[in-house]
């Protein structure tokens, strides 16, 4: 087994950056996280919202921004110093590989590892392509290769670099929706064996929610929040909360799967869920989503339906969605929340207030992975 690679133990960062965009627009970031030194921080918010700003700063290719950032323990930046992009341990995945042409895939590998400040392990060469899944490819040229074979070569490369931090500006922006299928089971994977933290640029909630850990939201060079990627999601006072993704994620365990039905049943601090069966071989644990758009509410408990998954809970919160005859109704279960949309006229009719206890149907099929 070959030892993860060093992970930082923190990330705190400090930018204020302003320049003309135009003649007529002005764009100013005001940053300030704090953020995990593992895992996956996902950088999430709208087109002109900031996002690569911010990558560009932590890379230190903004040389006007003034603030701070350390990672790691490492200061990269203050008043008084700055240290040059390439003298920083850092990764940078873009939209576009950015392959070596000329190289092969093998070639493209080994360059990242001449340029490495630290000898790199023969074991680790082994684990980064295994993981990465690029044993077949390495002999093959860019030209010869998929959009997402080239892109998992361009993660291989900058994790050869052996550095401290990677950052991830929008990786699968460029793929079709095949080869975006293809690559989500890497990142995954490259999540859960080494030990390093990303920033992942993106603006695709599917993608956020299947790989982030951590969440930093940005509206319009500011951060609106931070925090857990289960606390945000839960949250209806975000624009995650106002858009027809808007849903809550749910960390579970598998505890039976029903070969008859291809169901399986996984568990949370809430209760219990009934959803397709899917393998997963390296983990029992399951994240699911569960829209609000896809949760309805009742007084009393009903068994003479086609819903299988009932639960118990209690409202929290109640605010108006963006649609006027919609609003958000946010429900404790168990040490969880869950969101369910609902007509104002819904509401009327239940008498649905703060603190009220409520039955919470979700279809099976509805739940997403």
């Amino acid at each position: 087994m070959v030892d993860k690679i060093e992970c930082a133990k923190g990330i705190q960062a400090r930018f204020q950056l302003s320049y003309r965009q135009s003649a007529k627009t002005h764009f100013e970031l005001d940053i300030d996280i704090d953020i995990p030194g593992q895992g996956i921080t996902a950088i999430f918010g709208g087109s002109g919202s900031g996002k690569t700003s911010l990558l560009r700063c932590i890379a230190g290719l903004e040389k006007n921004a003034t603030g701070s950032l350390k990672v790691n323990d490492e200061l990269w930046q203050d008043t008084s110093m700055f240290v040059a992009t390439h003298k920083r341990s850092l990764g940078y995945v873009f939209q576009e590989a950015s392959l070596f042409e000329h190289l092969t895939a093998m070639g493209n590998l080994r360059y990242a590892i001449k340029r490495s400040a630290r000898s790199t392990n023969p074991a680790l060469l082994a684990q980064v392509v295994s993981v990465m899944g690029i044993e077949s490819i390495l002999s093959q040229f860019p030209q010869q290769l998929s959009g997402g074979e080239r892109q998992r070569v361009a993660i291989a490369r900058a994790l050869l670099s052996q550095p401290k931090l990677l950052l991830m500006d929008e990786p699968l922006a460029s793929l079709d929706t095949p080869r975006k299928l293809e690559i989500l089971p890497y990142l995954e994977r490259l999540r859960s064996s080494f030990n390093i933290p990303i920033l992942y640029v993106s603006h695709a909630v599917d993608e956020i929610v299947r790989l982030a850990d951590h969440l930093v939201i940005m509206d319009q060079g500011k951060v609106l929040a931070q925090g857990g990627i289960t606390e945000l999601f839960s949250r209806a006072d975000l624009p995650l909360g106002v858009s027809n993704e808007v849903g809550a994620i749910v960390e579970c365990k598998v505890v039976e799967r029903d070969a008859q039905w291809h169901l399986m049943r996984v568990a949370f601090d809430g209760g219990e869920l009934w959803l397709p069966n899917v393998e997963n071989k390296d983990s029992n644990s399951q994240r699911i989503r569960v829209l609000a758009s896809d949760v309805s509410l009742t007084l009393t408990s009903h068994t003479d339906s086609s819903i299988l998954n009932v639960l118990s809970g209690q409202i929290a919160e109640i605010i108006n969605d963006q649609d006027p005859a919609m609003s958000l109704v946010r429900l404790k279960v168990g040490k969880s929340y869950l969101l369910a949309r609902l007509t104002q006229k819904s509401l009327q009719n239940l008498a649905l207030t703060l603190g009220k206890c409520v039955w919470i149907q979700i279809k099976s099929a509805a739940i997403v992975r």
